[in-house]
């Protein structure tokens, strides 16, 4: 089947992307939903998560993503592949990750990535940068204790905003690291690396 064609970019602002997602029912989307859970905020095609479900099946993957036709398509890959760990969901997370995992037992989640968000560059269009404050108490309110997020982008700028959002969580401990500590990568991670240009990356552990 051809790869899906879609806008690299939607904005989050618009009324088509402000309806609110029904909370994921862990039971439902994951054939055994007491697994540690891996979320991926802005998963794009898939494909990280793809590859992750495939090489660790003793974790759940969910991948949240704003364009409804990649969730699609993703979802469709991680059937075809007969993965029953991984799950995508069409949610504009700026706005409406704590509903979306409202129902997520507290603790269950363990590890969140946020991978080469989307950086707005515009000033007029920054409020539209999925990454607010909102959006990191969400996170931080459902990671358990010693779980870890991991942020990397390329642009200086956005990762000193990111880095800056989840520094200011207390209950977090901020670390700056060189490289990726998954076996998978994104598509744009590799396309980065094969320029030659930089990579920012940061973890913070729920203390």
């Amino acid at each position: 089947m051809p790869r899906v064609r879609v806008h690299q970019h939607v904005n989050p602002l618009s009324p088509y992307y402000r309806q609110a997602p029904k909370p994921v029912d862990l039971a439902v989307v994951f054939a055994d939903p007491s697994l540690s859970l891996h979320l991926d905020i802005g998963s794009a095609r898939g494909r990280f998560l793809l590859g992750m479900a495939k090489v660790n099946s003793h974790w759940n993957f969910l991948g949240v993503e704003i364009r409804e036709p990649l969730v699609t398509e993703a979802n469709r890959l991680a059937a075809e592949a007969g993965l029953t760990n991984l799950r995508y969901e069409f949610c504009n997370a700026m706005l409406w990750l704590d509903r979306l995992l409202n129902d997520i037992p507290i603790g269950r989640l363990s590890m969140v990535t946020i991978q080469f968000p989307d950086p707005w560059f515009k000033k007029k269009h920054a409020k539209r940068r999925m990454v607010n404050a909102e959006l990191v108490e969400t996170v931080v309110d459902k990671l358990a204790v010693g779980g870890s997020v991991f942020v990397q982008t390329d642009i200086e700028p956005l990762a000193d905003e990111i880095f800056g959002y989840f520094s200011a969580e207390t209950r977090l401990k901020p670390r700056r690291i060189s490289a990726n500590p998954f076996p998978v990568k994104t598509e744009r991670e590799i396309a980065v690396e094969m320029k030659g240009e930089p990579v920012y990356r940061a973890v913070f552990e729920k203390i």
